[in-house]
């Protein structure tokens, strides 16, 4: 079958198990050849391959509703809703989005990047579809990874209080992007060596229909009999308790017995989860052979021998070189504990776990319990380091502010990924931490220029002994700078001259610097002469040299890889109103008051004028400007 002529999914429907297993195999073969040209997130969708098609035969999209959780494993749902055709330009600059996306397809009726919302998403569907009177059937489809998440929990149990008609797809495969963690992990673990519990309870059922003339006591202590048939035959009963009819466990990779479980989920009132058990990258053994999540999303990849593409670089990558400070002062400091909410593999924590196992914490898909958790080792005088990516520490704002600044407590926040991220998109570019922090007391924020400005910030941040600290650092790897072989404090709330000038400033930080120090190189070729500061503390600011610049009169420009509404920029301005009675000009560059969607860096900041040539420009007309309004004083 030729994928790229498919338009809709009905088609499945006049398919049998014969032709389905085919067209798996080459979806599969589909995928394995593409993503290895553009990357993505291979593990989750060819584990998904045919659970997906069972669910599309099954069900009538978009009548029906799919949501996906997270929906890094909506690729086969997109292939057989028509898009298979885009996808050589998947996760790249105005091509094919990584999730599910509604401007793409009607079929994507919730868009997503984040865990664990898909229950909740799914109850605010099945709750207008009661009030409208209809009868469209609501199919979350949601991770064992992603079902450790509060949230879920949270719609778990208000679904099934509700006793909302809905069939709730538990994809189980043991992994989110890492192996899972927890007692929820474990109760699952028991599900799947349980054996099919609705099977045994089924032909204890047709067996006491078999005794004649069964009445009055026996007939109710038979009933009891089958009842906790559930409790002998599956330990805990953990759904059912919660008010779901419990199916399963069910071979995710055999269409028989998907279609007969989808099919009797449909005749059933009130909620039901069917329990799929699937193999995370089924079909390409590099990928089968996963244990620790390098599998989950990757980028360009050789099919024959599963290695990955990768760019020559002799520098660290941020993750691994803030991990491995942490590690290395974890050894003299027995203070030094590591959390992370379900991200060893990507913050780079492994050695740091295994060296101090009774240090390290990863907490599973849980970032709210991720920071309080540290804020309470925190009270009892350990130096906790909780490693986040930033958009996913928008999820803990509560706990930052109410438990970590509030409480004044010792946490060191490590925000990764700062900045924009690319290929991901909306729900991933950590562009809003600045913002959302930097009015919370307390709090000290920073940002490296380099990676050995990075080691010594992680020295500052668990040297630092008067409240939160949280680091920011990007995505990918450092400039491959020489590094200081002792560790060293950096004084709290200062700032560092890069480049001397006397016409201009520029105030920048983290990766935006080398655009500052290439447009000022520029600048000095046509007589301007600017001065690039490294502000390296976004909170406290450097009030001391900020005065000083001010006091000089000359045009200011602010530039950050982050949103300018409550950004850095707006902290210069508000100290500039707040202590100065004439302010000089400011400019602020960074990100404006929109969502970037998905693409190479380069062409992210290149839309949205965030480039060493916007950046001359800008500089020079303010420049200029000043030069003739000064002559006319």
């Amino acid at each position: 079958m030729d994928l790229n002529q498919i338009t809709s999914p009905s088609f499945l429907k006049k398919l049998d198990k014969k032709q389905l297993e085919q067209l798996s195999r080459e979806i599969r073969k589909f995928l394995i050849e593409n993503l290895s040209v553009t990357g993505g997130h291979i593990g989750p969708n060819l584990g998904v391959v045919e659970l997906t098609i069972a669910l599309h035969k099954t069900f009538d999209s978009p009548t029906d509703k799919f949501i996906f959780d997270v929906g890094h494993q909506a690729y086969v749902h997109k292939i057989l809703t028509g898009r298979a055709g885009q996808f050589n330009t998947l996760r790249q600059y105005k091509g094919l989005s990584g999730f599910p996306k509604m401007l793409e397809s009607e079929h994507d009726v919730w868009e997503t990047g984040h865990s664990s919302t898909s229950l909740s998403a799914a109850m605010g569907m099945a709750a207008a579809r009661d009030m409208k009177g209809e009868k469209n059937y609501i199919v979350p489809i949601i991770g064992d990874g992603a079902l450790t998440g509060g949230m879920a929990l949270e719609a778990l149990n208000h679904i099934g209080h509700m006793k909302t008609n809905m069939t709730v797809i538990l994809n189980d495969n043991e992994m989110s992007i890492a192996p899972n963690v927890g007692a929820l992990h474990s109760v699952l673990g028991k599900l799947r060596t349980a054996g099919k519990y609705n099977s045994a309870k089924d032909e204890l059922e047709y067996i006491l229909k078999k005794i004649p003339a069964v009445g009055g006591k026996m007939a109710a202590a038979a009933e009891r009999l089958k009842d906790s048939l559930k409790y002998l035959v599956v330990s805990g009963v953990f759904f059912e308790e919660l008010g779901f009819t419990y199916l399963g466990p069910i071979d995710g990779h055999d269409f028989y017995d998907l279609e007969r479980n989808l099919q009797y989920a449909k005749k059933m009132e009130g909620p039901v989860l069917l329990h799929v058990i699937t193999k995370k990258g089924k079909g390409y053994r590099p990928a089968e052979d996963d244990k620790i999540g390098a599998w989950h999303g990757t980028g360009p990849y050789k099919i024959e021998t599963g290695d990955f593409v990768k760019s020559p670089t002799i520098a660290p990558s941020w993750s691994g070189l803030v991990a491995e400070t942490v590690r290395k002062i974890a050894r003299e400091d027995k203070r030094v504990a590591a959390i992370t909410p379900a991200m060893p593999v990507g913050s780079k924590l492994e050695n740091f776990a295994a060296e101090f196992p009774n240090r390290f914490f990863d907490v599973g898909i849980a970032e709210q319990h991720a920071a309080t958790m540290a804020a309470g080792l925190a009270t009892q005088g350990m130096k906790p380091f909780l490693a986040i990516y930033s958009t996913f520490l928008q999820r803990a704002y509560d706990q930052m502010l109410h438990d970590i600044t509030r409480q004044n407590l010792n946490v060191f926040i490590g925000i990764d990924r700062a900045g924009l991220v690319g290929a991901d998109g909306e729900t991933h570019q950590g562009v809003f931490d600045i913002a959302f922090l930097r009015h919370m007391p307390n709090l000290v924020i920073m940002m490296p220029k380099d990676e050995n400005e990075g080691q010594h910030m992680v020295k500052t941040a668990l040297s630092y002994d008067d409240g939160p600290i949280a680091m920011r650092y990007p995505r990918g790897n450092g400039l491959g700078v020489p590094m200081d072989e002792q560790l060293k404090r950096i004084p709290i709330g200062t700032w560092e001259v890069l480049r001397e000038g006397t016409d201009g400033t520029i105030l920048t930080f983290g990766t935006t610097i080398p655009m500052a120090l290439q447009a000022a190189e520029r600048l000095s070729l046509k007589g301007m002469q600017v001065k690039v500061v490294n502000a390296r503390f976004i909170k406290p600011l450097d009030n001391i040299m900020l005065r000083e610049l001010f006091a000089d009169g000359k045009p200011i420009v602010t530039v950050e890889e982050a949103v300018l509404a409550g950004g850095f920029g707006s902290a210069v301005i508000e100290y500039a109103h707040d202590v100065m009675e004439t302010v000089p000009p400011i400019h602020r560059l960074g990100i404006p008051d929109e969502f970037i969607e998905h693409g190479s860096v380069d062409k992210l900041l290149e839309e949205i004028d965030l480039t060493v040539d916007y950046l001359e420009r800008d500089m020079e007309e303010m420049i200029r400007k000043h030069a003739v309004e000064r002559e006319i004083v």
